[in-house]
């Protein structure tokens, strides 16, 4: 097929980089075939870890609407509380 080694080489280090260097999807379909059941049980759930790991939001945004209408209603309900300690049916 190749007429020298030498160009063999650069070929043989490409498709050895690509066996090494799969994609994170190609992880996921290894664990199916590891043959003893703990094994292939404890590769399943670093698999889950890290898909969770990368999922989860890094912290709950805030919304800066919600917070001021939460903080006028507080203020209302500070303000009727006083209004009725000083004015009593009148």
């Amino acid at each position: 097929m190749f007429k020298s080694k030498a160009a063999a080489g650069p070929l043989f280090c490409a498709a050895i980089a690509l066996t090494f260097f799969n994609s994170p999807a190609s992880a996921v379909e290894q664990c199916r075939f590891i043959q003893a059941k703990p094994e292939r049980e404890a590769c399943y759930q670093r698999q889950d870890a890290e898909l969770a790991a990368k999922r989860k939001p890094a912290e709950p945004r805030r919304d800066p609407t919600m917070e001021a209408l939460q903080q006028m209603k507080q203020d209302d309900q500070a303000l009727d509380r006083q209004i009725h300690s000083i004015c009593r049916g009148c």
